[in-house]
């Protein structure tokens, strides 16, 4: 069956070529109202698909946005990717999504590969120091914002919550409760010392801390991000004749990891054990008992990402801190801290 083009639609409309285009992709000029009905008609009458590919050719701009994230198996990132696909689906765009897989290397290979196929735009969530990756943006002299974490090396527009204040709540919030003080549980030896939410959450509750008068040595205890290999470090931890009163965990998949080890050890939470994560992602409300976290405005940040991304008019040029767009923590107040809610 040979293949419907742009000529075939416009015949049938009874219009130009170039009349077709502006109708599939909204301009430049405008089409009256009954020869755009004439096209789009003849477009499903013919099964006419435009070539993406070539259009890209000729634009030099695809509609695609690239989004990189460290792993998509974790709650977090794969609620952050869903929100930035419903952002750019607003704005007519769809997003390729690549796994870096917390290595460096994979981060860079997918940079190269949606740079290479000309997309709109990039929205990075970096895994590491990065500074491959950003040699990789000044060669292609690439159109990129940063969600959620900003690498020191890359200095690009940057769209993040404020994790420092998110744990520094909840960190106080478990004091308030009584506790004589809170453990932190997570982050790696290799986590950056800057430009990492996790090295943040770290900052705030040694600052809640400080602030309360408890001392934080030899109460941080590291531990991967995810809960399967965060598991039986929290085994371990909970089995300890010193077992923390109350637990603040870097992530929500710490956190649900410490729930799991906290019931097979039939400790109870937060009879027995208080604890809280970070991250609101949507399994929070569901563990047992419900866990007391940290969230922000993730749909919020997506479009703002998506928004920078592709408007050039919203990019500030400014020093490090003016490029920054910073969305406030919230407390999300649930039982596994001790409260009724």
């Amino acid at each position: 069956m040979a293949k419907v083009t742009r000529d075939d639609v416009a015949r049938l409309a009874g219009t130009s070529t170039a009349v077709v285009s502006y109708v599939i992709n909204n301009g430049p000029r405008p089409v009256a109202p009954a020869t755009r009905e004439r096209v789009l008609a003849a477009i499903k009458e013919l099964g006419y698909r435009p070539d993406r590919v070539a259009q890209a050719m000729a634009s030099r701009r695809t509609d695609l946005i690239g989004l990189i994230v460290p792993d998509t198996r974790q709650p977090f990132f794969a609620e952050m990717a869903h929100a930035v696909e419903r952002a750019a689906s607003e704005r007519g765009k769809m997003v390729l999504v690549g796994n870096a897989n917390y290595e460096d290397e994979r981060e860079v290979h997918y940079l190269r590969a949606f740079l290479g196929m000309r997309v709109a735009g990039l929205i990075l969530i970096s895994q590491g120091p990065s500074e491959h990756a950003a040699a990789e943006i000044d060669t292609w002299d690439a159109r990129v914002v940063l969600l959620h974490r900003r690498p020191d090396a890359i200095d690009d527009v940057a769209v993040m919550a404020d994790d420092v204040g998110g744990a520094q709540l909840a960190t106080r919030h478990l004091l308030e409760h009584g506790h004589p003080y809170v453990a932190f549980f997570g982050g790696l030896e290799e986590t950056p010392k800057s430009g990492d939410p996790v090295t943040d959450h770290v900052k705030g509750w040694q600052r809640a801390m400080q602030e309360a008068g408890r001392s934080t040595e030899g109460r941080y205890f590291q531990a991967p991000y995810n809960r399967y290999e965060a598991y039986p470090l929290a085994l371990k931890l909970l089995e300890s004749p010193d077992r923390p009163p109350a637990i603040m965990c870097a992530t929500d998949d710490q956190a649900i990891a410490v729930l799991r080890a906290a019931r097979e050890l039939r400790i109870d939470v937060p009879g027995e054990l208080a604890v809280a994560g970070f991250d609101d992602v949507k399994e929070a409300a569901l563990t047992d008992p419900p866990l007391t976290t940290i969230g922000s405005d993730r749909e919020a940040m997506a479009r703002t990402a998506v928004d920078l991304v592709l408007d050039d008019g919203l990019r500030v040029a400014g020093s490090r801190r003016e490029r920054l767009r910073q969305y406030p923590s919230r407390l999300v107040i649930r039982r596994s801290c001790g409260c009724g809610g």
